[in-house]
């Protein structure tokens, strides 16, 4: 295969991961756009979405669009149990209370995980299996349906966060809490169905994750997590289509390192975009530089 075919073949792998860390950043960068928090959890919520729709299409027989919806609805509910339990009473304490709150959370749904479904990964079941050669091009089926599945999901929070009400008190809420409560918009209502929004296109990721790489395991959302955190604040981290374009630059770069390198240095890659964003340009991609009074 000579350097072009390699190169778009690179790229249309790296679309399809970087779609995955578009679902998983737009969780990040919707619950920071709220209430400025950094959820650490947020990774494990997408491992807890890619088990339940294993365990739906393995022991329920379910094919794969209701074990996605499935996945989906009860990841919502753990999002909206997470964020009540645990970063509820925690509104007003110091930021670094929230933090190690979410990085507790983290822990705490990997090792129930691992103690219900033992720590040996899982064979998700091959579901999709068809592909296409266009023009000496591979594309599965799994990438497109990462990609189709990816698009309708965007295209339903836009229409929400734009278009709705919810999303004009998403909105307002973001832009200043108090004077949102004043407003007669109920706060925490909005918030919890933020973690909500977001723990669902976090289940969605997880499955998608499982039907490409046919394995899981309950250790499975930590680097992927790590790696939507970057693509948030490659974007600019509170801002929803910085999220999606961060995702995809950082899927095609992977990609292309992988490809043009090294695997060994994917993860490496990652990590470096997110230390030259932060001293080149710290409010990312999309975000504007603010004076932050203190």
């Amino acid at each position: 295969m000579d350097f072009f075919h390699q190169l778009i073949q690179q790229l249309i792998n790296g679309v399809s991961l970087g779609s995955i860390y578009a679902l998983i950043a737009l969780g990040y960068t919707m619950i920071y756009g709220i209430i400025k928090l950094i959820n650490f959890a947020h990774g494990d919520i997408y491992m807890v979405g890619a088990y339940i729709g294993f365990f739906s299409i393995t022991f329920w027989n379910m094919p794969v669009l209701p074990a996605l919806l499935i996945s989906m609805v009860v990841t919502g509910c753990l999002g909206m149990a997470v964020e009540k339990l645990a970063y509820k009473p925690l509104r007003h304490a110091p930021r670094i209370s929230i933090l190690i709150t979410a990085i507790g959370v983290s822990f705490f749904l990997e090792y129930t995980m691992m103690y219900f479904v033992t720590p040996t990964p899982r064979t998700f079941p091959s579901m999709i299996s068809f592909a296409y050669n266009i023009g000496g091009f591979v594309v599965n089926g799994q990438q497109i349906f990462i990609f189709t599945i990816t698009l309708l999901l965007m295209a339903i929070l836009t229409y929400i966060v734009q278009k709705t009400k919810l999303g004009k008190a998403m909105r307002a809420t973001s832009f200043d809490t108090e004077t949102a409560q004043l407003m007669g918009i109920n706060s925490d209502k909005i918030i919890s169905l933020t973690f909500c929004i977001g723990s669902v296109l976090a289940a969605a990721a997880g499955v998608l994750v499982g039907i490409y790489y046919n394995t899981i395991d309950p250790l499975m959302g930590i680097m992927p997590g790590l790696k939507a955190f970057v693509a948030a604040v490659l974007g600019g981290i509170g801002i929803l289509p910085g999220a999606v374009a961060g995702g995809i630059i950082l899927g095609v770069i992977e990609a292309l390192v992988a490809g043009f390198i090294s695997s060994t240095f994917r993860d490496a890659a990652a990590f470096a975009i997110l230390i030259l964003v932060l001293l080149i340009k710290p409010s990312g991609l999309f975000g504007k530089s603010t004076n932050e009074k203190v």
